[in-house]
């Protein structure tokens, strides 16, 4: 399996593309590395949920570094795979307190990815 695929995918977006991003591609190795390096860049988080089904490896990968008993931590963290037009995140959080983060963003550059969520790689020309 490749992380970079060609050919031509339905996303889950219902979105046609030219390429795809498997992140099941990635090893167990990888993503607990992912993990740390989300840990090490971001406030700390009380809960931790990943959007099903790509954001579920990594959710699972942060849950031991969320701060769930320290009283002044309330905001969560939603994770996911890829992010296209960043609606599978806004679902997942309903409107609560979080902060998003997902491994690979491919939402165009004209459009703005909303601020709550950051990434850690972005495609684009």
């Amino acid at each position: 399996m490749d992380l970079f695929q060609s050919g031509e995918f339905i996303l889950n977006s219902g979105r046609t593309s030219f390429y795809k991003v498997d992140c099941d591609a990635l090893t167990d190795t990888d993503i607990e590395c992912l993990a740390r390096l989300i840990k090490n860049n971001l406030p700390l988080f009380a809960w931790v949920e990943g959007v099903p089904t790509g954001g579920l490896r990594l959710a699972g990968a942060l849950k031991p570094l969320a701060e769930p008993d320290l009283p002044h931590v309330k905001i969560g963290l939603i994770v996911d795979d890829v992010l296209t037009t960043g609606n599978s995140m806004e679902k997942q959080r309903a409107g609560r307190a979080a902060m998003g983060v997902v491994i690979f963003n491919r939402m165009p550059l004209m459009n703005i990815t909303p601020g709550w969520i950051k990434y850690i790689w972005r495609w684009g020309l």
